[in-house]
């Protein structure tokens, strides 16, 4: 698949303008309707990290990132998306679905061929009957080492406390995080610790940096996802070892559980329930994170959502400015330590921390794209190749009314006078370059007639302005500085 989101095609039909077939639109179009067809919550569970990674020979590969949503989505709604996908994209005969980064052999499901479906025993015959079931049909082939394994999903080295970047918005759950790693006395501190945020503001970051400190105090600590806690339930059941699996887990310091929205099927849900019951009643430590807080998790029993906002549920809201700055700042700092040559200036990084205001992984995002764009093509990142780089990670917003009162208090601001200053008959150097530049950022950020910006500052006449306008102009030109200066102004009123 390409970076725009086509994919090489032989066929002639459906192609764009450039000769390759948008499959990417399309691949859109068939999870939206996905979405509509099965609701929000199956569809979050199951279908928001299925991903289309390529098209060839009337085969669309599809990708998910473990084998237990491989398994679910082979055995439950593959014919479903294949036919949804038929529906946008004729020539699609197959769909194969493997998992990120493994290399795993892809099943491929043909139109109108039987899918097989390899479950045995009691789930297999009420499966085909017609009678609901409460865990998946078929569960994966584990390898030799996973049967019954409790190693949980590995820790990341990178995300530590050291590493976590505290701002307004994240300082009380990174608080009580530090405090619930550090604990040692007898019992547990906030149990559970319930942690909620949207994508990218570091819930994630804050259970693995809990991880490591709890580990390195030499504590029993394990951290699984909800995909990894399903497939080991899942196993544990088709192995018939689900009660040694079940004591194991209930026999640690402290679980770490990720992602809890994603928790699916009635056993599995009671399972989880009752591991957490057993380990809060035995004074062991858990932490759980989520995107949403303990009562908007619709999909849970009501008795586990209880139990889960029983402890000390803590939101990480929005990153505000200073935060991202912060983030940025840390991010750019240890690229720097790698690429001695990668150099970003203040204006730069500041212009990418306003714009970008959703999480921090595009903060990231942006850093790997100036970095690129460095080593790549080997010239410094100005305010252009910037905006250029990071374009499609800045929001669409309306268009924002500037009035010219804010171009005075903000060029008064950034040079250090008072808007009475600019205003004033005053002509010293130090007064008249933020004036100049205020009305010259008044004609090209307004609709206001040069008479009408003269009179707002101060009652000057229209060619005072037409004159500051042209020297700002030439200044720009024959000083990138001051032009880098100007541009960064021009951002942060239009932000």
């Amino acid at each position: 698949m390409r970076v725009d989101g086509t994919v090489a095609s032989d066929d002639e039909g459906g192609r764009n303008g450039g000769g390759t077939m948008d499959y990417g639109s399309a691949w859109a179009r068939v999870k939206r309707r996905l979405r509509a067809e099965l609701g929000e919550d199956v569809f979050a569970s199951w279908f928001a990290r299925l991903e289309l990674e390529a098209v060839a020979g009337g085969t669309a590969r599809l990708t998910v990132p473990t084998r237990f949503l491989k398994s679910w989505i082979e055995s439950h709604y593959l014919d479903r998306v294949l036919n949804t996908f038929k529906a946008e994209v004729e020539e699609i005969a197959r769909i194969e679905v493997g998992v990120r980064g493994t290399g795993a052999p892809v099943r491929t499901v043909a139109t109108g061929a039987p899918k097989a479906n390899p479950a045995s025993g009691p789930l297999a015959r009420l499966h085909a009957a017609g009678t609901p079931v409460s865990v998946p049909a078929i569960a994966p082939e584990p390898r030799p080492a996973e049967s019954g394994d409790l190693s949980g999903t590995p820790l990341d080295a990178r995300l530590t406390f050291s590493s976590f970047v505290i701002g307004r918005s994240n300082a009380l759950a990174h608080a009580a995080a530090e405090r619930v790693a550090a604990h040692q006395g007898e019992g547990a501190l906030y149990n559970p610790l319930y942690l909620h945020a949207g994508v990218g503001l570091g819930k994630t970051h804050l259970l693995h940096g809990i991880g490591h400190a709890a580990r390195e105090a030499g504590r029993r600590v394990i951290y699984l996802t909800a995909d990894r806690f399903m497939y080991g339930f899942v196993n544990a059941l088709k192995t018939q070892s689900a009660l040694a699996y079940k004591e194991r887990l209930r026999g640690i310091d402290l679980l770490i559980l990720d992602d809890v929205q994603f928790i699916q099927g009635k056993s599995i849900q009671a399972e989880f329930g009752h591991t957490i019951n057993a380990l809060i009643d035995a004074g062991r430590q858990v932490v759980v994170a989520s995107d949403r807080p303990p009562t908007e998790l619709e999909a849970l029993d009501e008795r586990v959502r209880s139990r889960l906002g029983g402890g000390l549920v803590v939101e990480i809201t929005a990153l505000d400015e200073a935060l991202r700055v912060s983030i940025l700042s840390a991010r750019l700092a240890a690229v720097r330590a790698s690429h001695p040559g990668f150099d970003v200036s203040p204006q730069v990084a500041t212009y990418v921390a306003r714009a970008i205001t959703a999480n921090g992984r595009d903060l990231e995002g942006a850093v790997n794209r100036l970095l690129a764009h460095a080593t790549l093509t080997g010239t410094a990142v100005t305010m252009e190749t910037a905006e250029s780089a990071i374009r499609d990670l800045v929001k669409n917003r309306e268009p924002k009314r500037i009035k010219i009162e804010d171009i005075q208090k903000l060029v008064a601001s950034r040079y250090n006078v008072s808007r009475s200053d600019i205003l004033s008959e005053r002509r010293t150097a130090a007064v008249v370059k933020p004036r100049q530049i205020a009305m010259y950022l008044s004609k090209v950020l307004t609709l206001r007639s040069l008479p009408e910006i003269g009179r707002r500052f101060g009652g000057r006449d229209h060619t005072t302005v037409l004159h500051a306008v042209r020297k700002i102009e030439k200044q720009i030109g024959e000083d990138s500085v001051l032009g880098d200066e100007v541009e960064l102004l021009k951002r942060m009123l239009q932000d």
